[in-house]
């Protein structure tokens, strides 16, 4: 299916470090790409470089004033929590905006690979900092590489962008910044507003024209309910409003053992979740794909396998999930974190669904919210709401 792929990738891009005990942890991208390199996946990709995003490209979805005042927390460490930096989810650190801009970088890079036809798919696994707004650092982001990335390909021309966020948490951020930009779809699949962070993500949230579309989902949503308001919801919006690009979120923190959050998904149905989207990229975008990272906070058990079958999958060769993983990885692994690692590269699942057109059942709080996300905003697009 892929013609050409490319990882951005630079080893500085791990100095996005808020410090010991927090979540946000980057051994978990460290060990995602020794795992993958073990693998022989990045065999089968073109890795490439990246500068830090200039001011002008932050500025493209930041405020001018909100850059400055991260450059002076970098230089100094010291907290300014006018600017969200120093609070408990995103403490100040010495060297925040040369990592921040670097993480947005990779992300611009990405793009600009996809929009210039210099690869058919770009992906940047230290990415996906979706909650970080125009004036303000927020739940674990400072700078929002995803939207500066959209911003980016629109300042070349780019006429429709949609953003497909799998995330487990509201990609807030991005939402917020195009709230009222037809030109750029925000889709976001996510627990509950109800019982996580960041508190939005209604399906009353639909934007200008419906371009905002959120499908929150209940916790404890399992693998057959989530790929069930998946396949009812992303598939018919992408088909109609056919985006030049399709730009993917990749949080693999809906997974069960996350920490953080409460679905109940397998690596099994994240993979699949992958397959799919590489699927409508080809069918809606012309091949045209940008994928991220995102959250993720098991850092050992889960991340370096999902985003490991992420870029396998980009590449058109995904990765077995009956393959052992490398010795040589488990290892690594063991000597880095004192962890146990994971034996295989799957959970041992095999998720199945039922098809939302076969139809609603109003008593199922999972169809119950893909009806909501359908009533809001399918008329919008000039698509029935009912299965």
């Amino acid at each position: 299916m892929s013609r050409s792929v490319r990882v951005v990738w630079d080893d500085k891009l791990i100095s996005y470090d808020f410090g010991p005990g927090h979540p946000l942890a980057p051994i978990r991208v460290e060990l995602t790409m020794a795992l993958a390199r073990d693998l022989g996946v990045l065999d089968k990709v073109e890795m490439v470089g990246c500068a830090p995003a200039t001011d002008d490209e932050l500025a493209l979805v930041h405020r001018r004033d909100y850059i400055e005042a991260v450059k002076r927390v970098s230089a100094t460490g010291l907290p300014d929590l006018s600017c969200g930096l120093g609070t408990v989810d995103n403490p100040a650190f010495a060297g925040v905006h040369e990592a921040s801009a670097l993480i947005t970088g990779a992300s611009i890079e990405a793009c600009r690979a996809v929009w210039t036809g210099a690869a058919e798919h770009a992906l940047n696994i230290a990415g996906g900092l979706h909650h970080a707004m125009p004036g303000a650092a927020s739940g674990f982001c400072v700078y929002n590489d995803p939207a500066a990335g959209i911003a980016w390909m629109l300042e070349q021309g780019a006429r429709r962008v949609a953003y497909v966020d799998v995330d487990v948490h509201h990609g807030d951020g991005v939402q917020a910044i195009f709230y009222d930009d037809p030109r750029v779809l925000t889709i976001s699949l996510h627990e509950s507003p109800r019982t996580l962070f960041p508190g939005t993500g209604f399906p009353s949230e639909t934007g200008v024209d419906g371009t905002a579309v959120n499908v929150a989902l209940p916790a404890g949503c399992g693998d057959a309910g989530w790929l069930r308001a998946f396949h009812a919801v992303v598939p018919p919006l992408l088909r109609e409003f056919q985006p030049d690009v399709l730009f993917s979120q990749q949080g693999c923190d809906g997974h069960a053992l996350d920490p953080l959050a409460h679905f109940m998904l397998s690596l099994d149905c994240q993979r699949q979740a992958y397959a799919a989207l590489h699927a409508l990229a080809h069918e809606t975008a012309g091949g045209r794909w940008v994928a991220t990272g995102g959250g993720g906070y098991e850092l050992v058990q889960v991340v370096p396998r999902a985003w490991s079958h992420l870029i396998a999958e980009a590449a058109g060769e995904p990765v077995d999930p009956q393959t052992v993983t490398p010795e040589s990885w488990r290892e690594y692994v063991a000597l880095r974190t004192g962890e146990v690692p994971p034996l295989h590269m799957t959970d041992g699942r095999r998720p199945d669904y039922h098809d939302f057109s076969a139809g609603y059942d109003p008593a199922d709080p999972v169809d119950r919210a893909i009806m909501a996300t359908r009533k809001a905003v399918f008329p919008l697009h000039g698509l029935d709401p009912m299965p």
